[in-house]
């Protein structure tokens, strides 16, 4: 969740955050907008909660006929919400999180408004295709918006106050949070398909933003034991043009002090690695892991 925080006003990280919120924004709310809402997907959250309600009152005002604006009720879920983190939780949400709330909801629904065609015509009328889009913008707008270190409200919220009185780990209250939000959706539309597919956009947001904050990492660690270490490390520093550290370790069951070799090279190092060792130590032993995210030199810096 965003702490408030003291960046100056025009310096190059705020303008960077604040451009980070409006793109987030924008491509959120096109996914709500195109992809989502047309389907009748309740992504969970508070817009899953205003596509609910878009869909149950239309005809009801001779002023809203197509149904209550999603961003606009979006919105008013999202203020006391706010208000009431606040209170609860304390300062916790800064002006950025008000910032990208009121963003999503003003895009979403201009959006609407500018779409040549009705709002409930679906831009790709195949149902996964639109699901798997919504997913993947969505997360990656989220993805923008938490890396300038806002929040996108809504069931955040709800989850944190919960947490705080039941002590229960916030992830998982989000999970349980957006499940009833998607069952409300099926009790409303009463269409089974409706909670299968929105399980599936949540479940692809989720691993978008993950990439979006971390990167889309192609390298392996790998932890090496062998007799032939020198050899393997002459490999990985002259030929890989890699580097990496020697670790100490003593066998279980042997009690011989052994030297490991840790290092992180790319996908197809690692099977030119594998190759080298099996015909210098066939007894080798490698443990090959994948990595989320590699800062420090040679890799990403940890200023960026």
């Amino acid at each position: 969740m965003a702490f408030l925080t003291k960046d100056k006003i025009f310096s190059k990280k705020w303008l960077i955050d604040y451009a980070f919120i409006i793109t987030g924004s924008f491509i959120l709310a096109a996914s709500f907008v195109f992809f989502i809402t047309p389907h009748k997907i309740v992504p969970g959250g508070v817009y899953g909660i205003s596509i609910v309600v878009h869909y149950l009152t239309k005809g009801v005002f001779s002023f809203w006929p197509e149904g209550i604006p999603i961003g606009f009720f979006a919105l008013l879920l999202d203020i006391p919400l706010i208000i009431a983190g606040i209170k609860i939780l304390g300062p916790r949400f800064g002006v950025k999180t008000i910032f990208g709330s009121v963003l999503t909801a003003v895009f979403t629904d201009l959006i609407t408004f500018l779409r040549p065609v009705p709002a409930d015509m679906p831009l790709v009328n195949d149902v996964l295709l639109s699901v798997i889009f919504a997913g993947v913008l969505a997360g990656f707008g989220l993805g923008l918006i938490f890396k300038s270190r806002a929040t996108s409200g809504g069931s955040d919220i709800i989850a944190m106050i919960i947490a705080k009185y039941t002590h229960i780990q916030i992830g998982r209250l989000i999970i349980y949070v957006d499940s009833v939000i998607v069952l409300f959706g099926l009790f409303a539309f009463g269409d089974w398909a409706i909670p299968l597919y929105s399980w599936i956009v949540i479940y692809i947001v989720g691993k978008v933003i993950d990439i979006t904050l971390e990167g889309a990492d192609y390298n392996k660690a790998l932890l090496i034991i062998s007799k032939q270490h020198e050899l393997i490390k002459n490999k990985i520093l002259s030929d890989l043009d890699r580097g990496g550290t020697y670790l100490s370790g003593e066998g279980l069951y042997t009690g011989e002090e052994k030297r490991i070799i840790y290092t992180v090279v790319s996908r197809r190092e690692v099977a030119v690695l594998k190759e080298y060792i099996s015909t210098i130590d066939p007894d080798a032993f490698i443990t090959v892991m994948d990595t989320k995210e590699i800062l420090g030199e040679g890799f990403q810096s940890l200023n960026q």
